[in-house]
């Protein structure tokens, strides 16, 4: 593997420990991703957090969707929710694999969060997954009042493939009228399949994340129909960055790793949000890569999460933590 200067001593010393991720071998990948959860997932706790299943209807013909649905215990009336979407390159990943985050939301912040088991790629392509986010959406906001949450404080967020779904749903929400967003949160997110910034050309053999890899997720996305690239026909929920017109989103939080492949479309998309008169906090953090949050004991790692949740208390304008 490449060495990278700017790399931060604390994650240089942990990148032999996480796994290989290819996705070229699918299979091995989803197991490999798996197994290093479930090892993190061990001895979770969910001292004061509540946990219910639920089960959206899907659109149109597609299979309902499973939510895991996490409030505090402490919980008293309407409270603001995260409705959040894992990552994984849309091809990897369970909505279970960031139950510690969630459970965190629920008992730092005080929030609800809707965790959504959305189907994966290759074997579910677009729009399957963003129509699972946008159906477990319209969901909670249909049902704000049975499950005790603010239906004008609703957030979309999510990390890597989550985030691109994130923005995707985000975009069809603006676009259909139904659920206002108040907030969206697109942690390191995958927005663009034409694959033509610098550090998506430049990074081909990063820790965890680079460009075959990234050349593969958007295949099995956009199924076998994609011709490439230079395909006229994909669609802004898919591809977020294709998005001509930005008006009218939520005010974001978007955050990028120095070396992660992901790391111009996310900042460009910041930019254009700006300039679409969007509000927008853009945090780019030094000498991390794409899914260097997996060390959580690096200092570095502890701001990126700290911002987060301070940006998301801050979004949906929160009333004192939990304690």
């Amino acid at each position: 593997m490449t060495t990278f200067p700017t790399l931060d001593p604390e994650l240089a010393a942990a990148v032999t420990m996480l796994p290989k991720v290819t996705f070229a071998d699918l299979p091995t990948a989803r197991a490999n991703y798996d197994s290093l959860i479930g090892t993190m997932l061990a001895d979770l706790s969910f001292d004061g957090v509540t946990l219910r299943e639920l089960s959206a209807p899907g659109i149109d013909d597609d299979p309902e969707v499973a939510i895991r649905f996490f409030t505090p215990a402490a919980a008293t009336g309407p409270i603001p929710v995260l409705l959040w979407i894992h990552g994984g390159g849309f091809a990897i990943g369970t909505a279970e694999s960031t139950d510690p985050f969630c459970v965190e939301v629920a008992r730092e912040l005080g929030f609800a969060v809707a965790n959504v088991e959305y189907r994966l790629a290759p074997e579910t392509p677009f729009p399957g997954p963003v129509n699972d986010c946008y159906a477990a959406l319209t969901y909670i906001h249909a049902h704000a009042e049975e499950l005790g949450i603010d239906p004008s404080r609703i957030a979309v967020g999510g990390q890597s493939a989550g985030g691109g779904l994130a923005a995707g749903t985000v975009l069809k929400a603006r676009d259909e009228g139904v659920v206002p967003v108040a907030f969206q949160l697109l942690e390191i997110p995958e927005l663009d399949d034409r694959l033509t910034t610098v550090s998506m050309t430049n990074f081909v053999d990063t820790p965890l994340w680079n460009r075959p890899n990234a050349i593969l997720s958007w295949q099995y996305y956009l199924g076998e129909s994609y011709s490439g690239p230079e395909d006229p026909d994909v669609s802004i929920y898919a591809a977020p960055s294709r998005a001509t017109d930005l008006r009218g989103l939520p005010p974001t939080y978007l955050c990028t790793m120095e070396l992660d492949p992901l790391r111009d479309e996310g900042i460009e998309y910041a930019l254009r949000l700006l300039q679409a008169g969007v509000s927008v906090e853009l945090h780019s953090f030094p000498g991390t890569f794409h899914g260097s949050g997996l060390v959580t004991t690096a200092e570095v790692t502890k701001r990126s999460s700290a911002e987060a949740f301070s940006a998301l208390q801050r979004g949906l304008r929160a009333l004192s933590p939990v304690s």
